[in-house]
């Protein structure tokens, strides 16, 4: 490459092809995506983008906390799964309220206390902190508060098209219905709605709640079934010589029937292996380092793209894909599917398990790489 300065002035130049960007640029942004300012030569074709930064997101800051989403109107790629990334502040309030999809949830730091009811009437609570789960299905009303040290948390809805604006909450309802009607539901004065708010307030500053076996007491009905929550730390991980992962669908959070999810945890110099999923489409959301995912959409088209924490990135259904860590961290993300059991097929198991002759006449491979590659174990559904 003939640019020196690739690091602090990336340049669209690779050997005797390219040139400088003489006009208009964002350098910081071109940092941040160096395979799409100079791409592989692997890359070809026309791709939908398959990448979207929570920093581009609109903020919405209320009292108690914030928020932020990436829909199918942010990543029109994105049509299974919108993300909506929370953050609540002691005693901030998420307020109660219910949704036409399901919710899915993956607490990244603090703790918080949840709430719901399911349609028999047995109640649910409970305390979640920084690696625990939560899963409420459409129709299922709850609620969400922020403990002594706040909380932040990815929520994963099952359609893309979702909106976090436009869900059911208890006080639009109030604001949006008559008082001689809550009146007469209730069985008690008018006035007694007189302070109500007059629309929706989404999120609220609240008061620290206290420890949870006192709130519990107060609530004599019995608790559900199938908890809503799940400890995903406890799960014993997948460990590989480049990483681990943790899996998680309705097989061991049997209340999760749409949404399946893997934690993965790539080191320095690893790869998710090359593979694809033959169930549904793949939603990332990039905790914690860095990495490149090539795309393979069959036709002779590819595309590179490179993530960092609090980007979304997204996989149309079977594509092929991996996902490199570049940096020298390790690389954390959640790979989550609109479906209630995890499934992928690795390239190498594939291969492993097809008679070298036929893998030998399509690749032209030789023997030490048949041998060796591919036959030297029976390779694990999830490797790195």
């Amino acid at each position: 490459m003939n640019n020196t300065n690739q690091k602090t002035n990336p340049q669209p130049i690779k050997w005797d092809k390219g040139g400088e960007i003489w006009g208009a640029r964002n350098v910081p942004r071109d940092l941040q995506s160096p395979d799409i300012l100079v791409p592989p030569d692997t890359d070809h074709g026309t791709m939908p983008n398959l990448k979207y930064a929570f920093a581009d997101s609109h903020m919405r800051v209320e009292h108690g906390g914030w928020s932020r989403e990436v829909t199918i109107r942010e990543l029109p790629a994105s049509k299974t799964i919108a993300g909506v990334n929370m953050h609540l502040e002691p005693g901030g309030v998420r307020e109660l309220h219910w949704h036409k999809e399901a919710e899915w949830s993956f607490m990244i730091k603090g703790k918080a206390r949840i709430t719901a009811i399911n349609p028999d009437g047995r109640e649910f609570i409970d305390d979640v902190e920084a690696g625990d789960l939560w899963y409420f299905p459409s129709g299922i009303p709850h609620s969400i508060k922020g403990l002594s040290e706040g909380c932040e948390f990815i929520l994963v809805f099952d359609d893309g098209a979702f909106s976090e604006n436009s869900t059911f909450s208890i006080t639009d309802w109030f604001a949006h219905t008559p008082k001689d009607v809550l009146s007469a539901n209730f069985g008690v004065p008018e006035e007694s709605f007189d302070l109500i708010p007059k629309h929706e307030v989404y999120m609220y500053q609240g008061e620290v709640p206290g420890p949870i076996v006192q709130e519990m007491a107060t609530h004599p009905n019995k608790s559900v079934n199938i908890p809503f929550s799940f400890k995903l730390m406890d799960q014993e991980p997948i460990v590989t010589s480049g990483g681990k992962v943790r899996i998680v669908d309705s097989n061991s959070f049997k209340i999760s029937r749409t949404i399946a999810a893997a934690l993965v945890e790539v080191e320095p110099g690893g790869i998710r292996e090359l593979h694809w999923h033959p169930n549904q489409d793949e939603w990332q959301y990039y905790l914690e380092g860095q990495g490149r995912m090539t795309v393979f959409a069959s036709g002779g088209k590819a595309r590179t793209y490179d993530y960092q924490a609090g980007d979304v990135g997204y996989v149309p259904f079977a594509m092929g894909h991996y996902v490199q860590n570049t940096g020298d961290k390790p690389l954390r993300f959640l790979e989550m599917f609109r479906s209630d059991h995890f499934a992928d097929v690795s390239l190498n198991q594939w291969m492993s398990q097809t008679p070298p002759h036929l893998l030998k006449e399509h690749l032209h491979l030789d023997d030490l790489f048949i041998e060796k590659a591919l036959h030297k174990d029976k390779r694990p559904n999830v490797k790195f």
